[in-house]
């Protein structure tokens, strides 16, 4: 008899790892189908700086988006899905406003006239549904652009210098572009200082 009680409890547990595992495959499964918005990662060496913009892709498909989907003067995550994300691999300026080095929440607010872009010290969220505008980090006021039209959302990086890029998130019929700036030339001196003093202690 008890021989056939510890059998059952075997049973019971067996049946209920079983349940686990084919749960755990489905919830695995639902998560690797394709979005429709698609995930992309963008990264742009300066100078000895790595800037990396991680964000999905929504695509217009037949919607005014600026100005509809995109309603005037409401935060909006600045692509699809999860937080775009911005990563300084060093202190720089946006705009001419100091930001350090770190992983920031990239928000945007449309305009008609002036686009405001954010830099949120929260980075994990979902979106701009729990924004909160006394975790900024920083926030400037950038002009917008015309442009042919763009089916998916893209960010890209252009007027590139040896100590700056211009950012440019491009949807639609809107260019959004902001500048970063590094001081490279500090970087590259505090870079051979370290080399110098790693060689040495080394020997």
């Amino acid at each position: 008899m008890r021989q056939t009680s510890k059998q059952a409890v075997v049973a019971v547990l067996m049946f209920l790892a079983v349940l686990g595992a084919a749960g755990a495959y489905a919830q695995s499964a639902v998560l690797k189908l394709p979005d429709v918005s698609q995930h992309a990662r963008v990264t742009q060496r300066i100078g000895l700086t790595d800037i990396t913009i991680d964000y999905s892709r929504p695509a217009v498909r037949g919607r005014k988006v600026v100005g509809g989907v995109l309603a005037y003067g409401e935060v909006w995550r600045a692509g699809a899905n999860f937080n775009t994300t911005i990563e300084l691999g060093d202190a720089a300026t946006i705009e001419g406003q100091p930001l350090a080095k770190g992983v920031y929440g990239l928000h945007m607010i449309p305009g008609q006239s002036s686009w405001t872009v954010i830099f949120s010290r929260n980075s994990t969220s979902w979106g701009s549904f729990t924004y909160d505008q006394a975790e900024d980090a920083v926030r400037v006021t950038v002009k917008p652009r015309a442009i042919d039209p763009q089916e998916v959302l893209s960010y890209d990086f252009s007027e590139l210098t040896p100590r700056s890029a211009v950012v440019r998130m491009r949807w639609e019929r809107v260019e959004v572009p902001f500048r970063i700036e590094l001081d490279t030339r500090e970087l590259v001196a505090q870079n051979l200082r370290n080399q110098l003093r790693s060689r040495a202690l080394s020997e």
